[in-house]
């Protein structure tokens, strides 16, 4: 993994904390007891409790481990905290597209991101042609279907 930085919201890195939290503190132990008593009943290699116990053990440590990376790597930012009207990482952005209809996102990081919640990662394409415009401004984004033209209408921080 590289050592670029984790940009993330102050929601973000609580929603992975609590995950790590979940996985470390009581999956991951219960897996173990039943591991021990699947492995205490005799031959392993029929042994389906303690096969995939096993499997399901390596999952969850390889997730902690991608957890743990992530928060160490983590730069925390509280959107509430900046202002202005140039995008940043954290800004809610108001899009108008050509035919006048709205569209709202938030650029967070990419450990967050929902589009369907209108949440898009800063590292997306359309964040990417955002980030560092200014309200007024006519941005173009390269999507799958092709070129769509937008208006910046709205910067806030929220």
């Amino acid at each position: 993994m590289s050592d670029e930085k984790n940009y993330i919201t102050c929601q973000g890195v609580e929603k992975l904390r609590s995950e790590y939290a979940e996985l470390f503190h009581n999956e991951r132990p219960k897996l173990v007891e039943v591991i021990a008593w699947a492995a205490s009943n005799g031959d392993r290699s029929e042994n389906a409790d303690y096969i995939y116990g096993k499997r399901r053990l390596r999952e969850i440590d390889s997730r902690l481990r991608f957890l743990s990376n992530r928060l160490e790597r983590a730069f925390v930012v509280d959107p509430t905290t900046l202002t202005g009207k140039k995008i940043v990482f954290g800004a809610t952005v108001t899009l108008l597209d050509e035919d006048e209809i709205k569209t709202v996102y938030q650029i967070v990081g990419e450990d967050e991101s929902n589009v369907s919640q209108g949440k898009i990662s800063w590292k997306s394409p359309v964040a990417k042609a955002l980030l560092g415009k200014t309200e007024g401004d006519e941005v173009t984004v390269i999507k799958p279907a092709g070129e769509e033209i937008f208006l910046i209408d709205k910067v806030e921080f929220k």
